[in-house]
């Protein structure tokens, strides 16, 4: 009897996160369904055509694209993923015990992340990835 108490009171921590997800599922669901439902549904060979920035498309969508473009996009999210490192770390650090021996390190293993980071992007910077000539 107790185990099933036990499971079914953990099962209770986890209600809310499982609402919020519910809810997050009905509204793209229900913004989806509205837009079929109320939206505009005219055809025609201008409504059908491509465009890309409010221009009409100029040769093939199969063109070769710049590899820095992709750099930029992967160093971006080099840093972006740097953030979601930082953010706990930076929650967590402030409270440790002073004096303690995880303190210095803590510090040292966010500064070597961070510092690598630095030194990808001046690497990236020097061989002249983010020049568009």
């Amino acid at each position: 009897m107790t185990t099933i108490t036990l499971a079914v009171s953990e099962f209770g921590l986890y209600a809310p996160v499982g609402i919020l997800l519910l809810m997050a599922i009905g509204f793209g669901v229900a913004n989806v369904a509205l837009s079929t439902v109320l939206g505009p549904s005219r055809h025609g060979k201008v409504k059908g055509m491509v465009y890309e920035s409010g221009m009409n498309p100029i040769g093939s969508a199969k063109r070769r694209f710049n590899v820095r473009f992709y750099i930029v996009a992967m160093t971006f999210l080099v840093f972006d993923v740097e953030i979601v490192f930082l953010y706990p770390w930076a929650s967590v650090f402030p409270s440790l015990a002073e004096g303690s021996p995880y303190g210095v390190l803590f510090l040292s293993r966010m500064l070597f992340f961070v510092l690598t980071s630095i030194i990808a992007f001046a690497y990236a910077w020097r061989k002249g990835v983010f020049r568009y000539d």
